[in-house]
C-alpha cells in the first residue's frame, strides 16, 4: 500500500469533519432565524392588541359623516362599487371599473371622485396633503378599509378594462428599470426572502400575496402613522430609484389590480401593522 493510499482516509475524515461543521453552522443559523422570526411575530401580536390605526379609523368615520366642502354635504352617499353608502366589503372589491367615470379606480381615486361630486371640492383640494399624517385621504381610506374586515378580496379583473390594467400591472411588476436595474419582482418574487429581519412577500405565491394585501392600509411602526397602499407603492418605486409616479396615476392603479388579483380569496384584516 502506498503512502498516498494511507493518507486518503485521513483526507476523507477531514472533509467529512469540515462538512459536518458547515452543516452544523447552517443549522445554527436556521435555528437563529426561526427564533428571530418567532420573536418578531410575538412583537407584532403585542402591538396589534393596541393598533394606533384604530384611532385613525375613528377619525375617518367622523370625517365620513361630517358635512363639509362647498356643498356642505357628507360622504354617506358615496358609491364605492356596491351602491351609494354601502361600505361593508367594498374595499375588498377594489380596484374596479366604474361606468360613471369610465375608469378603473382604487379606493383613493374613487374617494376623490365622491369628494368632488358630493361635497363640491376641486381635485386639488380633495387630494391636498394626501401624503401627510392625519390627511383627509389617510383618515377616510382607513375607515373605509376597516369596513371590509372579514370580507374576502374579490378582484377577478374580468371586465375588459380591468383585465387590461391587470396585464399592465403585471408587466410593470416585472419591468426592470432605473439606475439600479430594479423591478418589483427583484424583491417580491422569491420565497422566504427577508430584508432586515422583515419577511418580504412573494407576490407570485397566492398565500404571500394574501398575507400582504389583506393588511393594507397599515400603521407603519417605523413611521408612526398609517400609510395607504398608494403611498406604499410610491415609496417602493422611490426606493428602486425610478421616477416617482403621480399620485392616483393609472400605473399605480394597474399595479394594485395585479396585486389584488394575486391576493384573491384573502380575508381582509385592515388596518394592519407593518414595520
Amino acid at each position: 500500500m502506498t503512502t498516498s493510499n494511507l493518507r486518503a482516509p485521513a483526507r476523507w475524515l477531514a472533509a467529512l469533519a469540515a462538512g459536518a461543521l458547515v452543516c452544523g453552522a447552517a443549522a445554527a443559523v436556521l435555528a437563529q432565524d426561526d427564533r428571530a422570526a418567532q420573536e418578531i411575530q410575538k412583537y407584532r401580536q403585542m402591538l396589534e392588541e393596541g393598533n394606533p390605526a384604530d384611532l385613525t379609523e375613528a377619525r375617518g368615520e367622523e370625517l365620513w359623516k361630517t358635512p363639509r366642502g362647498p356643498k356642505h354635504a357628507t360622504l354617506e352617499h358615496c358609491d364605492l362599487g356596491l351602491g351609494p353608502g354601502r361600505l361593508e366589503g367594498a374595499y375588498a372589491k377594489l380596484p374596479r371599473y366604474f361606468a360613471d367615470t369610465d375608469k378603473v379606480q382604487d379606493v383613493e381615486s374613487r374617494l376623490v371622485t365622491c369628494m368632488m361630486a358630493l361635497q363640491g371640492y376641486s381635485y386639488a383640494d380633495a387630494i391636498k396633503n394626501w401624503y401627510q399624517s392625519e390627511s383627509d385621504i389617510q383618515l377616510l381610506v382607513t375607515y373605509i378599509a376597516a369596513q371590509s374586515k372579514g370580507a374576502k378580496i374579490d378582484v377577478p379583473a374580468t371586465q375588459p378594462r380591468e383585465a387590461e390594467l391587470a396585464a399592465a400591472g403585471e408587466s410593470l411588476f416585472f419591468r426592470r428599470s432605473g439606475p439600479l436595474d430594479f423591478s418589483c419582482a427583484t424583491c417580491h418574487s422569491h420565497a422566504g426572502r427577508r430584508v432586515r429581519l422583515q419577511e418580504v412577500a412573494d407576490f407570485l405565491l397566492p398565500e404571500d400575496a394574501r398575507a400582504a394585501m389583506t393588511k393594507w392600509p397599515a400603521y407603519r411602526v417605523s413611521q408612526g402613522e398609517v400609510w395607504t397602499m398608494e403611498r406604499r407603492l410610491i415609496d417602493c418605486i422611490r426606493q428602486m430609484r425610478w421616477p416617482e409616479p403621480q399620485y392616483q396615476s393609472e400605473a399605480l392603479i394597474a399595479l394594485q389590480v395585479f396585486l389584488q388579483k394575486q391576493a384573491n380569496g384573502g380575508v381582509m384584516d385592515a388596518p394592519g401593522m407593518k414595520r
